[in-house]
């Protein structure tokens, strides 16, 4: 892997009066999904506590290629910036750019959040015991939604469905929010998703859950319960909880001034009133992290993502690049392979 250098031209040395016009916040995923969500409260935040300007858009597709594309090609100022999840991890694994995160970009982790499987309350599928009896006696029949081929709800689900093991056949849609209508409406037999994207239809009886990702069962207010997927299959239980996170980034040449007052603003949004009660209300966690810890978590993710996309690389339906080509370790040798050559801390 070519060794990382940042170089900051002098006209960028200070952002005096930052921000002196309108933030653009690009959001990679569709309106509604737990991205959108997170991405929109944060700039209401950030814009309350700042009297900062943020306009947030969404551009869909490629598992975020679209919107991490669009804000590359922008000047490296600080006034657009990415709305995304999991490091933008997919990307490169996908082939979709080259970029590699750690070295294009900066991350602010604000929260995570568990992966949900649900079925309308009229599904003939009362628990996830049943939706693997299916499963078994035909492979590949029972339809599960995605939030796009390649995109963290499809690894998730090729993940909890391995440890079933089961195999089901993965429709894809444009983010999470599209992915439990999917499933609300019968297009498909499960919605995939998140547990931020199906609670509120758990709590209206629209939507029965049938397992999720964290370490314990979430039990609501009425007494429904979202099972643990850990209590219906101990063999995965060490690795919980699973899921995705949440992040603002920038491009690495932004101008480290920029890059400080966006740092100090994002901790204080996501350490508000309103934003906890978000997280709270859609079982979110907050999980702040910036810097060497967001740049090393990037590099993680990634690493697992490619090996997990490698060995299921004939349900995800596209060539996937290998660890190899991309100058990643095997996650086995991840502590010991960072920090790869080269690399420095942005902020």
């Amino acid at each position: 892997m070519a060794a990382l250098s940042i170089t900051i031209p002098a006209d960028q040395a200070r952002a005096a009066g930052y921000p002196e016009r309108a933030i653009t916040l690009v959001v990679m995923y569709g309106a509604g999904g737990g991205t959108d969500t997170i991405m929109r409260k944060l700039a209401e935040e950030m814009g309350n506590s700042r009297n900062w300007k943020i306009n947030v858009i969404n551009k869909p597709g490629a598992v975020g290629g679209v919107a991490t594309q669009y804000v590359h090609g922008q000047a490296s100022d600080g006034y657009t910036v990415l709305g995304g999840a999991n490091y933008n991890k997919f990307v490169r694994v996908m082939g979709h750019v080259d970029f590699v995160p750690w070295e294009e970009w900066v991350f602010f982790q604000a929260a995570t959040a568990n992966a949900s499987w649900s079925v309308p309350v009229d599904s003939p599928f009362k628990t996830f015991d049943d939706v693997v009896a299916a499963a078994k006696a035909d492979p590949g029949k029972i339809t599960i939604s995605t939030s796009g081929t390649g995109g963290l709800w499809h690894e998730l689900a090729l993940i909890v469905g391995s440890f079933a093991d089961v195999s089901l056949k993965y429709v894809p849609y444009k983010g999470g929010k599209a992915a439990t209508l999917a499933g609300l409406q019968g297009e498909v037999d499960i919605a995939g998703g998140g547990v931020h994207e199906h609670v509120d239809l758990v709590r209206a009886g629209k939507l029965r859950c049938l397992q999720q990702t964290s370490a314990n069962d979430i039990t609501l207010d009425d007494g429904k319960v979202m099972p643990s997927i850990g209590g219906l299959v101990p063999s995965i239980k060490p690795f919980l909880p699973i899921g995705g996170t949440y992040n603002f980034i920038m491009k690495r040449d932004t101008p480290t001034d920029v890059l400080e007052m966006v740092n100090d603003a994002f901790i204080e949004a996501v350490n508000s009133d309103g934003f906890q009660d978000m997280v709270k209300s859609k079982f979110f966690q907050t999980d702040i992290r910036t810097g060497e810890a967001a740049d090393k978590r990037a590099a993680l993710l990634e690493v697992v993502t490619v090996d997990t996309f490698n060995k299921f690389s004939d349900q995800i339906g596209a060539d996937v690049v290998t660890a190899e080509e991309l100058g990643l370790p095997k996650p086995a040798d991840f502590e010991t392979w960072w920090p790869p050559q080269g690399y420095k801390p942005r902020i």
